[in-house]
């Protein structure tokens, strides 16, 4: 395939003209005639005054103009695709990669500083606070018929409950029930929730048995 720059050169020669004839008759430099001639297009401006100059160099040869400017507009083209594109694709690509890999660690540094500031938030409750204890049964002053009570309530799931001395068990979610005996006629319940610090809260029950 003969590219544009080719059908100048054996133009301009089979009448004799030279680079320099060409460019005092057009006002083209020299320099953009060769890069013309050459297929050289990165040498030449941008746009239109590239197009511009094939136009002119193609009325002065007496050439077809728009079927000159038209195969210079295919070629000049394909080259800025082949030679400009692709390398400013690469680097992008490069770029969204290494951009992906950098926000990927700091979203993995970040979420282990959250759960080391939970954690050390947790460990900080418990060495400085008392644990939580909520008793909802018996209810303080209750009147019970029977010699045996069952103690309901809720406290932090790490702790360790005492009801009367007696452990009790946790479920996951910190509630607890401890059924004790007990003696006719009024009495105190002690609960105690007791963390790994040995922060500790206590609360008492009154109650009276009435057999």
């Amino acid at each position: 395939m003969v590219h544009v720059g080719e059908k100048f050169y054996r133009e301009r020669t089979s009448k004799g003209y030279t680079l320099e004839e060409v460019s005092k008759a057009t006002k083209i430099r020299v320099s953009f005639l060769q890069a013309i001639e050459k297929g050289e297009y990165k040498k030449l401006p941008q746009g239109t005054y590239a197009h511009g100059f094939v136009r002119n160099y193609a009325i002065f040869l007496g050439l077809p103009e728009l079927e000159m400017v038209a195969l210079f507009k295919r070629e000049y083209d394909e080259d800025k695709f082949l030679k400009i594109i692709p390398e400013g694709l690469v680097k992008n690509e490069d770029f969204s990669l290494s951009k992906f890999k950098f926000t990927q660690t700091l979203k993995i540094i970040f979420l282990i500083i959250i759960v080391l500031l939970i954690y050390i938030l947790i460990q900080y409750r418990s060495a400085i606070f008392n644990p939580s204890l909520n008793v909802t049964s018996p209810l303080e002053n209750s009147i019970i018929s029977s010699q045996s009570v069952t103690v309901i309530g809720k406290t932090d799931p790490d702790v360790t409950v005492f009801v009367n001395s007696e452990v009790a068990s946790l479920d996951k979610d910190g509630s607890f029930k401890k059924t004790i005996n007990i003696f006719p006629g009024k009495t105190t319940i002690t609960i105690k929730s007791v963390n790994h610090f040995k922060k500790t809260v206590v609360l008492e029950r009154h109650i009276e048995v009435k057999i």
